[in-house]
């Protein structure tokens, strides 16, 4: 189960009204230099997490136990909430309740559930499509029944169907989501502003906004993302996109003998961002664990 203090975190988040810019994370480490940095959530992309875990673009190829794993082992090294992508809940409506029911155990604060059909895409690539109204719907429904059976989480309802059937009709099945329960609301990739301020006018609850630096939809200013009625934005491939930019310049460096100072992080923080101080002083309680030297 999600810790206490991460679950009433997270419903305190949505009943804010606030405006939060979410930096998403794909693995313990990642998650624990978000929270270090003060942001008070973060979102497990799944195209990030495909990436680290097994080198491969988000294409479904994932399976429930790996992004389960995943998502378990970042619970486990933070204290802010962690929403999780749960996809397209891994089947058909029993699947999909049994997906969330395991991202309620794991510790997810918040799980995401969309209607494309199986095998998924990212959402800013080609190739997607969605599965019609009604499964769609049971999905939703579905959702919400682990919640009730098995404990809180909230649910965030995604539809891509903008790309494939119009802006009409995702917004139509948002407000459904919505009705059903949903907490959060996430229409992906508007293609431009007047999209999302239409979104943002005609769609209920909690709005999300998902911005890939590149995709489709515009990387507004976050204080123009808060005017216009999005609730949080996520940012699902900043962390790990610098990460390999990072990566890449270090790894050229090395390959000509450069020099890297200018691309490494100092030891001394290294250690503390990774938790040996946190460590040393927790064991220094036990006489057998100390290392004073």
């Amino acid at each position: 189960m999600a810790k206490p203090s991460s679950m009433i975190a997270m419903r305190n988040i949505i009943a804010s009204g606030d405006f939060y810019a979410v930096p998403s994370c794909f693995d313990a480490l990642s998650a624990k230099l978000i929270e270090q940095a003060g942001f008070e959530l973060t979102f497990m992309s799944g195209f990030a997490a495909s990436a680290s875990r097994i080198g491969a673009p988000d294409l479904g190829l994932m399976t429930y136990s790996e992004v389960l794993d995943q998502a378990r082992n970042i619970t486990d090294a933070i204290s802010i909430p962690l929403m999780a992508d749960g996809d397209t809940g891994y089947g058909n409506a029993m699947n999909t309740r049994r997906t969330v029911a395991g991202f309620i155990k794991a510790g997810c604060a918040a799980v995401l559930i969309e209607d494309q059909l199986a095998p998924k895409r990212c959402g800013h690539t080609k190739g997607k499509d969605v599965v019609g109204r009604d499964e769609a719907y049971d999905r939703i429904k579905a959702s919400v029944d682990a919640r009730e059976e098995t404990g809180d989480i909230a649910i965030l309802a995604r539809t891509d169907s903008n790309h494939t059937h119009g802006l009409g009709e995702a917004i139509e099945r948002a407000q459904k989501f919505h009705e059903l329960g949903a907490d959060l609301i996430f229409i992906e990739a508007p293609k431009n502003e007047d999209e999302m301020r239409r979104i943002c006018a005609e769609v209920p609850g909690c709005l999300i906004a998902n911005i890939v630096e590149g995709g489709i939809t515009p990387d507004l200013p976050m204080n123009e993302l808060k005017d216009i009625g999005y609730h949080i934005a996520l940012y699902p491939l900043t962390v790990m996109s610098a990460a390999m930019m990072a990566m890449t310049q270090t790894l050229e460096a090395m390959r000509h003998d450069g020099p890297r100072a200018q691309h490494i992080m100092d030891f001394g923080e290294l250690r503390q961002r990774v938790g040996f101080d946190d460590y040393y002083e927790a064991s220094s309680g036990y006489e057998a664990t100390r290392r004073d030297e």
